[in-house]
């Protein structure tokens, strides 16, 4: 079941509606609008249906979530929103579906036309399996299986990346520096845009007035430029906040820039950052980072666990990373972000995340986060993951930590309620490699 509870939301819904939960998403300009998808793969959504953002088919607000009948039976992958807002949503097959404000033709159909339901974006996107969207306030951004950035939407400071500053109507593919790199994520902030590469390098582009773009000078960037502050670390993940943005390399490390005003770079202080800026350094190895593009607020889980924040944090500034009492950095989000949206599609398990590791071009990004969060309590639900997923890599790493924790590993819950045929076939394995031995 997914843990929505700490979302007032999600109060609206009956204990059966609730337990159905498989992924969700609480969004809009007051966080008063939701969308979940059950484990039979259903849409549903409710709230206040501001520019008919819910997909509903109508204008009306609605506490009884309604179900969107054209996405029934599609495995949802990824989701976002803009502040409108629009919603962006991609299937397990690759097809991006749009809803909701449209003024700047951020839905990429060719119009600026409000859309009450779900329709599918799929100009100069045929042929193209889409795996992520990102959302900027009024422009969006998909990322393809082949690694390929096409971006659309609102463009007045150069954030489609198209060398413009006209509307794009449709999706563009972002060229110049990105077109012979191999692309694995993408992130927008309010008018900017990020991209992280397969070895580990980000480009930004777009409005540059806070130093968001990371690029040490002042200026909005039409096209892609690489931020060289950050050549010499291998960047894993990139979020951005309204006007700020946050790093996390293959080390563990922590970097920030972009706007300060709430603090929400971790510097100690309120003085914006146009380069990147190390923070945390005195903490243990990170390994998530959390911001979104309508709030003003960090997060980050380190590797025990701990999950700290910082920024705007229910009117207050926090200038330095504050640890909490929270197990994951959504909860950061629920309580203490304005507005208290997500700032992720909330995935209820191991699996969501063995799924995207053996079914797209964030194979190496996600492995490398896994291998980062492993722990004797988890382990061995990720060893499940990886025999499940044919994820034959993650699959030995898993085994071998098993092994080598074997006797705290064989305490958990999660050993003991697995499939009796996994258990079995781990304890001939583990013994093959003389793991009862004395």
């Amino acid at each position: 079941m997914a843990d929505v509870s700490k979302w007032p939301l999600f109060s609206l819904l009956s204990a059966q509606d609730s337990a159905s939960i498989r992924q969700a998403c609480v969004f809009g300009t007051s966080a008063n609008e939701a969308l979940y998808i059950t484990h039979d793969n259903e849409v549903y959504a409710f709230g206040l249906n501001c520019s008919n953002c819910l997909g509903i088919g109508d204008s009306a607000s609605t506490m009884v979530p309604k179900k969107l009948d054209c996405l029934n039976g599609k495995k949802v992958v990824s989701l976002s929103y803009g502040s409108g807002p629009h919603v962006l949503l991609v299937t397990e097959e690759g097809q991006l579906y749009g809803w909701g404000h449209n003024g700047y033709s951020q839905l990429g159909n060719g119009t600026t036309n409000l859309e009450m339901s779900p329709v599918l974006v799929s100009t100069n996107l045929q042929n193209k399996r889409v795996i992520q969207v990102a959302c900027g306030s009024h422009h969006s951004v998909a990322l393809t299986h082949d690694g390929e950035v096409f971006s659309w939407g609102y463009n007045n400071c150069g954030q489609v990346g198209s060398g413009s500053t006209s509307n794009q109507p449709t999706p563009r593919r972002v060229s110049g520096c990105l077109l012979n790199k191999v692309v694995v994520s993408v992130a927008c902030g309010q008018t900017a845009t990020m991209a992280v590469t397969d070895n580990g390098e980000v480009f930004s582009w777009g409005y540059n007035g806070n130093g968001q773009l990371g690029l040490g000078r002042n200026g909005n960037y039409l096209t892609p430029c690489r931020i060289e502050a950050l050549q010499r670390v291998c960047i894993l993940q990139v979020v951005c906040g309204y006007a700020h943005a946050l790093a996390l390399t293959d080390e563990g490390l922590l970097y920030a820039w972009g706007a300060n005003t709430y603090g929400q770079l971790g510097t100690g202080n309120m003085s914006n950052q146009p380069t990147p800026v190390q923070i945390m350094a005195e903490k243990e190895r990170i390994v998530e980072i959390a911001a979104c593009h309508s709030t003003h607020t960090s997060a980050a889980k380190t590797h025990s666990g701990q999950v700290y924040t910082w920024g705007q944090c229910r009117g207050q500034s926090i200038v330095i990373p504050h640890l909490t009492h929270f197990s994951c950095t959504d909860d950061v989000f629920a309580c203490f972000a304005t507005p208290s949206v997500m700032w992720r599609l909330l995935s209820m398990g191991l699996l969501d995340l063995a799924t995207s590791y053996c079914e797209n071009r964030l194979k190496r990004l996600c492995q490398h986060i896994i291998k980062r969060g492993i722990t004797v309590e988890n382990a061995f639900s990720l060893l499940s993951a990886a025999v499940r997923y044919d994820a034959e890599d993650l699959e030995e790493f898993c085994f071998r930590f098993c092994v080598n924790h074997l006797t705290e590993v064989t305490q958990t819950a999660a050993f003991w309620q697995v499939d009796g045929n996994m258990l079995k076939e781990f304890i001939c394995r583990a013994s093959r490699c003389g793991a009862f031995k004395n």
